[in-house]
């Protein structure tokens, strides 16, 4: 049995802004959320996502590790 008057207030349609834009309803212990990313606009999720390659570092670990096919390779050395 849970105890009376220790548990936070529960609002099942807490929402959540992203930007000042209404971007989802969830469960939540506050009224309103605001956050800076969600999945809506994280790259992950949204496939503009880039690697940042320093000093060729992605391309040498493709190479050791044989994950590079012949056309990439071709393209990487003309690259640097």
């Amino acid at each position: 049995m849970a105890k009376p008057n220790i548990h936070p207030e529960w609002h099942p349609e807490a929402k959540v802004y992203c930007n000042g834009e209404l971007v989802m309803t969830v469960g939540s212990t506050q009224p309103e959320i605001h956050v800076d990313v969600w999945s809506g606009n994280h790259p992950f999720y949204t496939g503009t996502q880039k690697i940042i390659d320093t000093e060729g570092r992605v391309e040498r670990f493709l190479r050791k590790y044989g994950m590079m096919d012949g056309s990439q390779a071709g393209s990487a050395a003309s690259e640097n």
